[in-house]
């Protein structure tokens, strides 16, 4: 499981695009790629429509409950997983599961738990699960994730975006809230400050995993809508990504 952390605007969606082309061309591996962002970028870049969001089947489960006795609950969550399986949106290799935006305000614990676990269980049918983690810190917060075995913080060159990522860290390492052998860093949108936006990073106890250079080929893809998996191969996003998973072990 490879999840995706940092500041909003900082490239995590595009991030998870070109790592999902990667893993299914290089490795022909079986990819489940979770939207965790309540914004629902992925979708587009990866171009794929979802018909449903886990969101939605939460807002379904919540109205039946309310109405149930004891054994139709029982019976719900018994199909729950097949509810999820229903917002699963599959192209070619990988399969895309958008987690959307509540409907109501207030807590569902219990019923947020379920899907959790639905979730958990829905991974194990694939090679790789790769999630596009909310912006910000709350998600980590709310332990979204238990288990990640490579995280990545992902920062542009902002000092703002840096010091996000050396939060999150600093709550991981604290409070335990994932289990995970250790978070790399990556930083994007390099220019011709790759030095000095390393030194800074290490000043706030991050070592850069890897640099990914501005893309004017995502900027143009984006303009028009084009889905960033069709990016040409010697895009340098797609390059410098390519070398980050390599390095991890993951192509």
């Amino acid at each position: 499981l490879l999840a995706v952390f940092g500041k909003g605007g900082t490239g995590k969606t595009a991030f998870i695009s070109i790592t999902t082309r990667l893993l299914t061309e290089l490795n022909n591996h079986k990819v489940l790629v979770i939207d965790a962002d309540p914004s629902m970028n992925l979708s587009n870049v990866l171009g794929v429509k979802p018909s449903k969001t886990v969101g939605e089947v939460r807002e379904e489960i919540i109205k039946n409950i309310v109405k149930t006795t004891d054994e139709e609950k029982e019976e719900i969550a018994g199909m729950l997983d097949y509810m999820i399986m229903e917002a699963l949106s599959e192209k070619g290799k990988f399969a895309l599961l958008v987690m959307g935006r509540p409907e109501d305000v207030g807590c569902f614990c219990p019923v947020n738990t379920l899907l959790r676990d639905a979730i958990e269980t829905l991974s194990k049918n694939f090679d790789i699960t790769l999630i596009d983690g909310e912006a910000g810190i709350e998600q980590i917060n709310r332990q979204v994730m238990r288990v990640v075995d490579t995280p990545i913080l992902l920062t542009d060159t902002s000092a703002r975006g840096i010091e996000t990522a050396a939060l999150i860290k600093s709550i991981v390492d604290k409070k335990k809230v994932i289990r995970c052998e250790g978070l790399n860093l990556v930083i994007n949108r390099i220019r011709d400050n790759e030095e000095s936006v390393k030194r800074f990073a290490q000043k706030t106890g991050l070592e850069p995993a890897g640099f990914i250079p501005e893309d004017p080929n995502i900027t143009d893809y984006d303009l028009v809508g084009k889905p960033l998996m069709d990016l040409p191969d010697d895009s340098p996003s797609v390059q410098a990504v390519r070398g980050i998973l390599g390095k991890l072990g993951l192509i």
